[in-house]
């Protein structure tokens, strides 16, 4: 393990101090990620599965499965506040902010407020055909739709503000960067760049293999866009060029997410049907890491969810074979969401892990 007088981190007197400690803390992030210590801590959630997660501030998001949202506390798991679905709507897609949360149910937006009033916009706004991801950056919310377009909506005024054409086909996957940026994947293997105030797409990321395309992400700190695939590839392009960057095939069935701390331009996190944790070098492609939940129970107590496990987590070498792998110990990941030393996943289950990484 590299000590913290070994961080490739250039302290000048000419950079903000800020930005100085930025580099440090990103620096320890990668290494926790990629060296460090794991512990894994399991809670049961939800009374049938939880299938999508988010986490910021500190705050873990989960839901889709049951009729009801769950705001936890990634210190102590402890559940902070309840959101309940209307009844006969599916919830599709949801995220959050310090104030609000922004949920696509059924054919609708919701809005609740942290203190747990529902707000549903109008049906007249919500003419779309099947909405099938929504993505939040505030003011706006931008639902990707089966006929390829993405309605952008003002949270607001509570109103469909435009429609833009992203793809030819389904929209299965989005991203909205706060530069303005709309991307939206497709199973056909095409991404669709536009902007929040344009109703047209502007540009078309292609790559001569690019097939499947289930999820994405998008860092506006280096301009690079990834996207993970049903056949278990992940790919990057550099939005400055519009072209391919790397390709790498990390796993030999469905991506199911993938995702990386905002402004960290080193590691990428993926994870798919497989339930192998794997930690990507954003700028290679490299799998500098792959974890597993150990199997040994290492404690439990009583938290305010009822009884938190703890776990070791184990990180796999190269000639590991995934099929000599018990499947209890890796469950397919459908989400997973990265904070600092930290990443959340969701299995479709009734159980949220939180791994924590430490130097």
């Amino acid at each position: 393990m590299e000590s913290s007088s070994s961080f490739k981190v250039s302290v000048s007197s000419e950079k903000p101090l800020l930005e100085c400690l930025e580099e440090i803390a990103m620096e320890r992030h990668k290494l926790a990620l990629e060296e460090g210590r794991i512990r894994v801590s399991q809670w049961i959630g939800h009374s049938v599965r939880a299938e999508q997660c988010r986490m910021k501030m500190g705050l873990i998001l989960t839901g889709v499965g049951d009729k009801v949202m769950r705001l936890w506390s990634s210190e102590n798991f402890r559940c902070l506040e309840e959101y309940s679905i209307p009844e006969k709507l599916p919830l599709i897609d949801f995220d959050f902010d310090e104030s609000k949360i922004v949920g696509l149910v059924g054919r609708n937006m919701c809005i609740w407020s942290r203190s747990g009033k529902r707000s549903i916009f109008p049906s007249r706004e919500c003419t779309f055909v099947e909405g099938s991801c929504m993505r939040y950056f505030d003011p706006e919310a931008v639902v990707g739709c089966g006929d390829g377009t993405a309605h952008v909506f003002d949270m607001y005024s509570r109103r469909c503000s435009r429609i833009v054409r992203m793809l030819p086909g389904p929209v299965t996957c989005l991203c909205v960067g706060d530069d303005q940026l709309i991307l939206g994947g497709s199973l056909h293997g095409n991404i669709g760049v536009s902007g929040l105030r344009s109703d047209q797409r502007v540009a078309m990321l292609r790559s001569r293999n690019t097939i499947g395309i289930k999820t994405m992400c998008y860092n506006a700190s280096s301009h690079l866009v990834f996207a993970g695939s049903t056949a278990g590839h992940v790919y990057c392009w550099d939005l400055r060029t519009m072209k391919p960057l790397w390709e790498s095939r990390v796993s030999p069935n469905v991506v199911y997410s993938l995702r990386h701390l905002q402004n960290d331009r080193s590691s990428l996190a993926v994870g798919g049907i497989d339930g192998i944790l794997r930690i990507l070098d954003q700028n290679t492609g490299t799998v500098r890491s792959g974890c597993i939940m150990d199997s040994r129970l290492l404690s439990t107590y009583q938290s305010g969810v009822g009884v938190v496990e703890e776990r070791i987590g184990n990180r796999l070498s190269d000639e590991t074979p995934i099929d000599a792998i018990h499947r209890r110990s890796r469950p397919p990941i459908t989400s997973l969401a990265v904070g600092m030393n930290k990443i959340v996943t969701t299995h479709n289950d009734k159980f949220i892990r939180l791994w924590k990484f430490r130097n």
